[in-house]
């Protein structure tokens, strides 16, 4: 192909390559900018989605990362140019990131669709930056590569290493058990985060970079080279290059994020004991991009895949051990003869051909497939009764012994009422007690907070127990660990089984038989549903208005659902 013909392929060639006013505009403005006149003849034009803010520190540094990519645009003969989006910062937005996750997708493809771009490089950190950067680029469906900030560096404390999340909820607990003191707990802040960078465990964010790699949508090494090492800069310098590379080849994200790869996704997510936002997460960029999908396919392709990487939250290491040893390319390695091996990746080539490593460098961290960290890996669908549509639990951040369990109830109405009343040393509880949750669903809430591991009673603390079975319509943070069920759909709100719950009921979980049972015969569940009064959203007006009206349950990935199906490249019309 000519360099003439490749030119008129170029989709913002319908701004810059125009000869009349709308063409003069177009290049006018952006000269301002000090860029050339030979910007826009025929280059690519590489937009950067940068969801870099003060606000959110995991993506703090992604300004100076930009840097990196538009080098890499510039050494392949592109045009980049770096344009803001919403940024979601995990620990300081308020009610929750997730109420957002759908608002910054729109916000993405917006931005997209908009304007003179031939393809994307989505800069991405914190935990809903990725999925949702990728649901709006998917939603237009240009040619796309994830570039990672990559996580801290590991946090250490009094000589012992520290991880992002999980120790802050074990000193929590510690504090209230009464075996670690305030002033201790305060100290710890600043040796847990100590550099750039988003969580330094197997959370969400570590676990959705991972998986870009496993979708094929990001380079190989995405997922755990730490943010402050120089090898990130160069990744991001490759990536702004091959994302040039990509327009020619016309390889858009519908061609790279197929059936195939979210499978890939889902082992490699079993493997890795990743997170289980991811379930939502990636349900709903499937539904994006019209790709059969479902909960079920979570069970039945991680089904198999046992825990190979020792990280927190499942084990004792962090990110920085995961990259030391080989990270994602090693665990692809490990599970190669599980994968879609054809799958094809923003390289250009397969996943087999291009993302798996056969070395691994410490099997301290990272274990092999015929004798893993722990036996039970992936994420398990429950269904039953309480469970209708479906519910999610982590095997591997479990207590094996609680894997089978049935216990008497313990509701709790909402968050409100589980903060005033989970330490009343009146409530009636034992270890067998399983506490229940309900109203924190994506309705709920709204938002569906990651509140879903319940803090363990303070009385069942100081008797020693530390894990009870927990269950809900809400999420659980990435970082956290726990017998906990979560995901319940419907969910209360929506007049799921979960509001019918009363305290004594008797709950069975059995997940080895993937089922969530309320041992209430069916007469008395009908009554009781008669009973329930309708959810009434208290929100008015705004985007919570427009979230609550028109969020789907968690089972399909809580987007709008006026947001499913992607409507693909075309270019907006000009004003007249």
């Amino acid at each position: 192909m000519s360099t003439s013909d490749k030119t008129r392929k170029l989709r913002s060639a319908e701004w810059f390559g125009r000869q009349d006013s709308y063409g003069f505009i177009y290049r006018s403005w952006m000269k301002n900018q000090g860029h050339p006149a030979e910007m826009f003849q025929g280059k690519p034009v590489i937009g950067i989605c940068n969801t870099w803010s003060d606000l959110t520190p995991c993506n703090g540094h992604l300004r100076a990362l930009a840097e990196h990519v538009k080098r890499g645009v510039y050494a392949a003969g592109g045009f980049p140019v770096e344009f803001p989006v919403m940024s979601l910062g995990e620990s300081n937005m308020r009610p929750t990131t997730m109420l957002f996750r759908n608002l910054a997708s729109m916000d993405v493809e917006a931005s997209i669709r908009a304007n003179p771009l031939d393809a994307v490089v989505l800069l991405v950190g914190c935990d809903k930056t990725t999925p949702a950067s990728l649901m709006g680029a998917a939603s237009v469906d240009l040619p796309t590569i994830v570039v990672s900030g990559g996580p801290m560096l590991s946090g250490r404390w009094k000589g012992k290493p520290i991880g992002s999340g999980t120790d802050v909820i074990r000193f929590k607990e510690a504090v209230r058990a009464g075996s670690m003191s305030v002033d201790e707990f305060m100290a710890s802040e600043a040796a847990m985060s100590r550099s750039a960078g988003s969580c330094m465990t197997m959370g969400t964010a570590s676990t959705m970079a991972s998986i870009c790699e496993g979708l094929g949508i990001a380079l190989p090494e995405n997922g755990a080279i730490p943010a402050v090492d120089a090898r990130r800069q160069a990744f991001a310098f490759a990536s702004g290059r091959r994302a040039v590379e990509m327009v020619w080849e016309d390889l858009r994200m519908s061609k790279i994020l197929t059936r195939a790869a979210f499978l890939n996704a889902v082992r490699l997510n079993a493997a890795l004991g990743g997170s289980t936002n991811a379930v939502v997460h990636l349900l709903a960029l499937a539904g994006r991009l019209g790709v059969e999908f479902s909960l079920d396919d979570w069970d039945a392709a991680g089904r198999d895949i046992p825990c190979l990487v020792n990280l927190m939250p499942s084990g004792q290491y962090l990110m920085e051990d995961f990259f030391h040893a080989g990270g994602v390319p090693s665990v692809l390695g490990e599970i190669a003869g599980r994968l879609e091996a054809d799958a094809l990746t923003v390289t250009g080539r397969s996943i087999g051909e291009s993302h798996v490593s056969p070395e691994v460098h410490d099997r301290n961290v990272i274990f092999p497939l015929d004798a893993p960290f722990k036996p039970a890996g992936g994420i398990a669908v429950l269904r039953g009764n309480l469970a209708p549509g479906g519910a999610v639990i982590k095997p591997s951040a479990a207590t094996p012994r609680l894997m089978q369990h049935s216990g008497p109830a313990i509701v709790f109405d909402d968050a409100d009422d589980l903060k005033a009343r989970i330490d009343d040393p009146d409530l009636p509880i034992d270890e067998n007690t399983v506490l229940v949750l309900r109203n924190c669903g994506p309705k709920g809430y709204p938002g569906m907070a990651e509140i879903g591991n319940l803090p363990i009673p303070r009385r069942m603390l100081e008797k020693g127990v530390l894990d009870m079975v927990r269950i809900s319509d809400a999420r659980m943070s990435g970082t956290a660990f726990g017998t906990v069920v979560l995901h319940v759909a419907p969910e209360s709100a929506a007049g799921g089984p979960l509001a019918l719950v009363r305290d004594g009921d008797i709950i069975t979980l059995d997940v080895a038989a993937r089922r969530l049972h309320l041992e209430v015969d069916e007469a008395e569940l009908e009554a009781r549903r008669q009973a329930l009064e309708p959810f009434v959203s208290p929100y008015t007006r705004g985007w919570e208005k427009l979230y609550v009206e028109h969020v789907q349950q968690a089972d399909t990935g809580a987007d709008l659902d006026f947001l499913v199906g992607g409507s693909g490249d075309y270019v907006p019309r000009v004003s007249h």
